[in-house]
């Protein structure tokens, strides 16, 4: 079956830049959480991370590093900690 319609470069440029506007739109809606929201996620994420290595830091401790705060926890705990923070 041949479709009643010629596939031309005018088209295929059109459809294209409908595609691009379409992409724009949708990017300027996505929803993006509250920074709040975000940091405890992240804090979260590399207390969970770590603790299934064996670290033994809390996530108010992680809290406290984030906030360049000093904790009491062993120095490779911290220092696993400070380099899963960079990395994230």
């Amino acid at each position: 079956m041949k479709p009643p319609y010629k596939l031309t470069d005018n088209i295929l440029k059109l459809i294209v830049t409908i595609s691009e506007r379409l992409g724009e739109i949708n990017a300027t809606h996505l929803y993006k959480p509250p920074t709040e929201l975000r940091k405890k996620n992240r804090i979260k994420t590399i207390q969970s991370s770590l603790e299934i290595e064996g670290n033994t830091i809390t996530e108010e401790q992680i809290t406290a590093l984030l906030n360049d705060k000093r904790i009491i926890a062993p120095q490779k705990d911290i220092l696993e900690v400070q380099n899963a923070i960079k990395v994230y």
